[in-house]
């Protein structure tokens, strides 16, 4: 006869509290969202099966946009060579610049006025002038909304990146994308809600810093997709690994992370790694579709640039922003330029302005015109936010006798699709382009903005951290009226 299985009282109290722990534990996952959806296959289905952190959630109100492709240009493009027009730089050319007080400059030098090297021409029936930089883009102006007052604080790479993806100065907070899917959630349970493409040189300035969750549940950062060669590491199971054995081990390892999570309840990085396991097994039926570009048709691929290799490192990236917004997708952030010597992998120009941004325009002008416009022919441009963006505007007055230096004080960024009313230009700097001068526009508003465009209010979408409700906006942020009307 076996003999009967004995537990001592403070055995059994502990095992008790473990277990009613275990349910709270589910509970708390289960409102906010962090349970992993249980599967038996593998496919790439657009619709949740269980509630996850990236399940598809209800907007605040009637959204205008889907999903919001975001193509961040790192290093500072000079906005007075590319989408504001200045003819008092070359009436006024070699001259210094006065009427502003003290002159702020980053790294020194700072010399005269100069007049921009490239000329402008104007497009579309809208006729917005244009850089010579970018006559693919020019092509699409009657698609476009073009802010020309764009400003904010800091003269800081670093700084500035933190200011425009998270809305804060400070390291630590959530980014852009975090937000949106924090809100909105995925469309599609067997990819990422957030995806990460950065140039394939290297990453941006502040790094991943850029697309974190800050404070917010793990669940929310971006994941990074790879431009060159295969997008997902290590995506197809080891050979000789059945889906069986694999779905097996899966399963183990959950009920091994479970029990430790009921020991130990409240920690996000541990349901948010629940969640990632279970994801990643779904994306390996998914992903591989999703990031063949090979399926694309040829005159697609032209589109693009993909047959030019001067145009196909970034082509790639926006025609993969573009097939994975269409599986749903919530947000997708590209990156142009990567922080490794300077005057030559990014836009930050400092002493050979025709040469630097020649080279990046020519990288991008193509791909970006061909995203906007194969969008709009597939019927996605009406659901879809694409914002062109960078950290910070340049100078006036010339560095180093052929560049020019940091300027926060003014920016040019656009946007299109989401409704918008293409064809217009909002705002102006003043007759320099040393400052913003007609309704200024902060990173606030452009992100008060982007959530709108989404359905969700900046002022209702927060979250408890620190004993204050936190937002992206912080205390700020006015919507940008020709946007959103």
């Amino acid at each position: 006869m076996p003999k009967p299985t004995t537990i001592s009282r403070r055995d059994m109290l502990f095992r008790s509290g473990g277990g009613i722990s275990g349910v709270a534990l589910a509970s708390l996952l289960a409102r906010d969202g962090l349970l992993a959806a249980p599967t038996s296959g593998q496919g790439c289905e657009a619709g949740p099966r269980k509630l996850t952190a990236a399940s598809a959630r209800k907007p605040h109100f009637p959204a205008r946009a889907k999903a919001v492709i975001s193509l961040f240009m790192t290093g500072g493009v000079s906005h007075i060579d590319t989408f504001d027009p200045k003819p008092m730089l070359k009436k006024h050319h070699g001259q210094p610049l006065t009427g502003f007080g003290e002159i702020i400059v980053r790294q020194g030098y700072p010399g005269p006025l100069m007049a921009s090297p490239f000329e402008f021409r104007k497009y579309g029936q809208c006729g917005m002038e244009v850089s010579e930089l970018f006559p693919h883009v020019g092509s699409i102006a009657d698609e476009i909304a073009l802010v020309r007052s764009g400003n904010n604080i800091s003269n800081d790479h670093v700084l500035a990146h933190y200011e425009w993806n998270t809305g804060s100065l400070l390291m630590g907070f959530p980014s852009v994308g975090s937000w949106v899917t924090y809100g909105l959630g995925s469309e599609n349970q067997s990819l990422p809600a957030y995806v990460v493409i950065y140039d394939p040189r290297g990453g941006p300035n502040a790094g991943v810093a850029n697309w974190s969750n800050g404070f917010l549940p793990a669940a929310y950062q971006g994941t990074v997709f790879r431009s060159s060669g295969d997008p997902i590491l290590d995506l197809r199971p080891p050979e000789g690994m059945s889906q069986e054995r694999q779905r097996a081990r899966l399963e183990q390892m959950a009920k091994w992370n479970e029990e430790h999570a009921a020991r130990y309840p409240g920690s996000g990085e541990l349901a948010a790694r629940i969640a990632s396991y279970e994801l990643a097994y779904r994306m390996q039926g998914c992903a591989p579709e999703a990031v063949n570009l090979a399926q694309e048709a040829e005159a697609t691929r032209r589109m693009y640039g993909l047959d030019n290799p001067v145009t196909e490192p970034f082509g790639k990236q926006c025609l993969l922003a573009r097939r994975l917004v269409e599986r749903g997708v919530r947000f997708v952030q590209l990156f142009n330029g990567a922080k490794l010597r300077t005057d030559v992998d990014d836009w930050d120009a400092h002493s050979n302005l025709v040469e630097n941004h020649r080279a990046h325009a020519s990288e991008i002008d193509k791909p970006i015109a061909g995203l906007i416009s194969d969008l709009k022919q597939r019927g996605l441009l009406d659901e879809t936010l694409v914002i062109w963006h960078t950290e910070f505007g340049r100078m006036p007055i010339s560095q180093k006798g052929l560049g020019r230096d940091h300027n926060p004080g003014a920016m040019s960024f656009w946007m299109a699709g989401a409704g918008i009313r293409g064809g217009q230009v909002i705002g102006a700097s003043d007759e320099f382009g040393y400052k913003a001068a007609e309704q200024p526009v902060s990173y606030h508003d452009v992100h008060a903005t982007i959530l709108h465009l989404m359905g969700l209010d900046h002022k209702r979408l927060t979250y408890l951290f620190n004993g204050r409700q936190m937002r992206l906006t912080d205390v700020h942020g006015e919507l940008i009226p020709q946007m959103v009307s």
